[in-house]
């Protein structure tokens, strides 16, 4: 059964090395709470502040919260970039990450070559690639650029690709930071159906926003953070 749960979860991050800087520890974690904490390997910062949620099969959830809140840090944690510090965060189920369309896709690879880059790093088979290719090239519109290489590309070619490669397989659960927008007018409203159809097949869609009424239109609960912590969880 697809669900995520998280226990006493606290994620500290690092944000730059100052292990031979004057800086005390004591004096930085009386200054902030011990938000930010000196240790031996430099500073480092709590983005997620001792959390405790579950998500569940059918559930549609809406991060809100003002920038620094933690909202994408909690993303990247359940997408599996930041492990916890303390606490526990247990993800059951395929997961996509809508975080980075582009992630792992070379300039210098032709969009035929970076459509099987993409793919594994989502982990999916090359076999499983090939009986959707024509799919995904057909849904990015390049025509004759799929063999061209991505540098000669402009930026909305070569968001269409990402997209329509990431949306072409389903998953259990699906991470998104702010709603996608990709391509001109025509192009985003065909994209726009294609993501609701991807959300609809999924069983959790955990969606990162500052729209309350995109959060409103698309979600069934709604988590609000500041400063790493849940403030409020409410259904909508």
């Amino acid at each position: 059964m697809t669900s995520i749960k998280a226990e006493n979860l606290t994620i500290y991050y690092p944000l730059f090395g100052t292990s031979s800087r004057s800086l005390k520890k004591t004096l930085v974690r009386a200054a902030t709470g011990g938000k930010i904490a000196n240790d031996a390997h430099g500073i480092s910062i709590c983005a997620i502040d001792n959390i405790s949620f579950s998500f569940r099969e059918g559930e549609r959830i809406g991060l809100m919260g003002h920038n620094g809140a933690g909202k994408s840090t909690l993303l990247r944690a359940l997408a599996g970039v930041y492990t916890p510090t303390r606490g526990s965060l247990a993800v059951r189920g395929s997961v996509v990450s809508l975080l980075n369309l582009s992630l792992g896709m070379d300039e210098e690879f032709t969009g035929y070559e970076n459509i099987y880059m993409r793919c594994i790093l989502m982990g999916i088979a090359k076999s499983e690639v090939n009986k959707h290719i024509d799919d995904i090239i057909e849904f990015s519109e390049l025509g004759d650029y799929i063999t061209m290489p991505m540098r000669t590309y402009s930026t909305g070619m070569s968001l269409r690709l990402a997209f329509s490669v990431c949306t072409t397989f389903p998953s259990d659960i699906i991470l998104m930071d702010e709603w996608l927008a990709v391509g001109d007018t025509d192009f985003s409203r065909k994209a726009e159906a294609r993501l609701m159809e991807f959300i609809n097949k999924s069983s959790i869609l955990v969606l990162a926003s500052h729209d309350p009424e995109q959060v409103h239109k698309i979600c069934t609960r709604v988590l609000t953070m500041d400063h790493g912590r849940i403030i409020k969880d409410g259904l909508i």
